[in-house]
């Protein structure tokens, strides 16, 4: 629930998609045609402990044997491939690598606290990618602008992060000791993304093992760019296909305006006034966004062309990028939240 991003697939995510089919179909098989393969994929966390299977740790902590969370595991991938977008595949997969070591760490350390705590011993914990996928709600939470969508009753809105938080919510249930998962993920993803623990400087993916992965893998499961059609989704009540069909025609419309604008440009060598396009802008109290009645245009902006990078990752054009922070004057998250719905 992306709004604009979200119909573009996996274009520019090929780890995010070998992330969801692989696994997806190992754990399908080995539910309906080889369950005796199944023990071998269990998160047995006696034998990591006594026996120093540390096998077990890659293949009970990368393979759903709960066809559950497989689903809602596969569904927060699909949403979380945004990140892929922004930060690119090697730094994305070094934030999943850090956050599976880490998480696996936290895992051991909460089971023992559990056991001198409350006297439960623990065996073993639910198998799959799940610590790295509850690491990912921390950059969710933080860093994706909430934009809402509709409300309920007047006083509960729904927002473009409703669904996934709804979904994280109804993994965490899904088993009795999954807690301990959701808790070390958490954890981990805090710890990589701290600027103080310089996690990320040590857990990270070489650039020759990238380039390797990027010559065989990603040509495998690469996704052709998106058309610039708009699709109306298919909503769930006839109010929420009304929204989208609303939204559809608000994006078209400013889309017009801005391509008319544009042309404006061209034509007087100027630039796009985005405070006639987005009046809240007008009010934003700083410095560089002071009125000018004589010439109705802001003065330009200096754009960081690492925040241009970040929004092209996310599937933007370079020029909706540069004209979008010049506008928020360089808040990421503006012209971000912007970007998504318009």
């Amino acid at each position: 629930m992306f709004t604009s991003t979200g119909s573009n697939g996996f274009y520019k995510a090929p780890l995010s998609k070998s992330l969801l089919l692989v696994p997806s179909a190992i754990s399908i098989l080995l539910t309906l045609l080889f369950q005796h393969y199944q023990k071998f994929f269990a998160y047995n966390l006696q034998a990591v402990k006594e026996d120093f299977q540390i096998w077990r740790l890659v293949c009970g902590r990368t393979i759903c044997l709960d066809l559950k969370d497989t689903f809602c595991s596969t569904l927060l991938i699909y949403n979380f491939r945004i990140f892929e977008r922004r930060y690119g595949s090697r730094k994305f997969s070094s934030f999943l690598l850090g956050a599976w070591m880490l998480s696996a760490l936290f895992d051991l350390l909460l089971v023992e606290i559990t056991q001198y705590i409350f006297g439960i011993t623990i065996n073993s914990l639910p198998s799959g990618f799940l610590g790295p996928v509850f690491a990912l709600f921390v950059p969710f939470y933080s860093s994706i602008p909430r934009v809402q969508v509709t409300q309920v009753l007047g006083h509960f809105s729904i927002t473009n992060k409703s669904l996934v938080y709804i979904l994280g919510l109804q993994l965490l249930t899904s088993g009795s000791y999954i807690w301990i998962l959701a808790l070390s993920g958490l954890i981990s993803g805090i710890c990589y993304n701290s600027s103080m623990l310089k996690v990320h400087r040590i857990l990270c993916v070489p650039r020759w093992v990238a380039k390797i992965f990027s010559w065989t893998l990603e040509p495998v499961f690469s996704s052709a760019e998106p058309t610039n059609e708009v699709r109306v989704g298919m909503g769930a009540t006839v109010d929420i296909q009304r929204q989208q069909r609303m939204e559809l025609l608000d994006r078209q419309i400013m889309m017009s305006q801005v391509a008319q604008m544009r042309r404006q440009r061209q034509q007087q060598g100027g630039m796009i006034n985005w405070n006639r396009l987005f009046p809240p802008l007008r009010h934003r109290h700083n410095a560089n966004y002071q009125d000018h009645p004589s010439e109705g245009i802001p003065p330009p902006t200096e754009v960081s062309e690492e925040q241009v990078a970040r929004l092209m990752e996310m599937g933007f054009s370079r020029g909706d990028a540069l004209e979008a922070l010049r506008a928020s004057n360089n808040d990421l998250n503006v012209a971000t939240n912007f970007l998504l719905q318009h």
